[in-house]
């Protein structure tokens, strides 16, 4: 997939009440490996990644691509916030011509049930409406993920279908920049 289309990357970093959301660093590698290497973050993503294989694999700067930001509490990576252009293939048919913006976001579990994923999304997603205005956005989660199912909910996303892949009941829903978020 590629970036948030024409918009010049990376922005300055966000700030929000708690958070900066940034370009990833060489100081984030560690937190990369560590989130992806979470058995409870890749719970709902088909599982974790073995730990020697990132040591391996993950760049010295890694997640260094437009549309990723780091988020930052308190000077350390505790995840990550993405907008990325859906590939045809995984068309939503939220936009005739496809590509819509997707959110994705990662957190390490010692973050979670703290509000930082809703705070980090919000700012993402008015960071997007003002890059974009009136572009949609769609984030896809399996409707086993509460926590997920929950955020969509909280920021303001709306549902648009359900379907089956990869063994799970799968949501998709649509937010568009009229839409509060968070």
């Amino acid at each position: 997939m590629t970036g948030p289309g024409s918009v010049a990357w990376p922005p300055a970093p966000i700030e929000t009440e708690r958070l900066v959301l940034r370009e990833s660093e060489s100081r984030d590698r560690a937190a990369f490996i560590e989130l992806f290497a979470s058995p409870e973050v890749g719970t709902y993503l088909g599982g974790p990644r073995p730990r020697a294989e990132l040591e391996r694999s993950v760049p010295e700067v890694p997640g260094r691509r437009p549309g990723l930001f780091v988020i930052e509490l308190d000077g350390a990576m505790i995840g990550t916030v993405e907008l990325n252009r859906r590939d045809a293939e995984r068309r939503s048919h939220v936009r005739l011509d496809a590509g819509e913006a997707e959110l994705g976001y990662l957190l390490l579990p010692e973050a979670w049930g703290r509000g930082y994923a809703a705070e980090a999304c919000a700012a993402a997603l008015d960071w997007f409406a003002d890059a974009l205005p009136g572009e949609p956005v769609v984030l896809c989660t399996q409707t086993a993920n509460d926590r997920s199912m929950r955020l969509a909910a909280k920021l303001g996303f709306t549902e648009v279908q359900r379907y089956e892949a990869w063994g799970a009941e799968q949501w998709m829903g649509v937010w568009s920049s009229g839409t509060p978020s968070g």
